[in-house]
């Protein structure tokens, strides 16, 4: 069973992070193409697989609710003051609990290969174009 979420993610992985020429792009010769940025992917998507939803469990969004006593718990007793009474739908609040509840990791490990591959992008052959100009 591991062996296969471990196969479906590095899947996920590869086909969530864009077109396939990439590969063919010119701009691999200064590593700024798609095998480049696999490590920040990986490690991105990794660190949100593991580590996103164990945030929001600390925080006290579980599935089963808000946990009492929690940060959750404080910033739902101040969103509901703050707009008269109740937690507004699409909040803050609302959004972090619905995360918390139904997001599976294979969710949280897209949005971190995502934002690797984002991270890579900008950080790291944004420095290099910049260098170049």
């Amino acid at each position: 069973m591991w062996r296969q979420s471990q196969l479906l993610f590095l899947l996920c992985l590869v086909l969530s992070s864009g077109s396939a020429d990439k590969f063919i792009d010119d701009e691999e010769e200064d590593g700024c193409g798609l095998m480049d940025a696999l490590p920040y992917m990986v490690v991105g998507g990794v660190a949100l697989m593991y580590g996103g939803p164990a945030l929001l469990g600390t925080l006290g969004f579980k599935a089963t609710g808000i946990a009492a006593n929690s940060v959750g718990s404080w910033l739902m007793s101040w969103s509901a003051i703050s707009s008269g009474g109740g937690v507004p739908a699409g909040g803050v609040v609302a959004t972090l609990q619905s995360l918390g509840a139904q997001v599976s990791s294979m969710a949280w490990g897209s949005a971190g290969s995502k934002l690797g591959y984002s991270a890579h992008q900008n950080f790291i052959c944004g420095k290099k174009k910049s260098k170049k100009q």
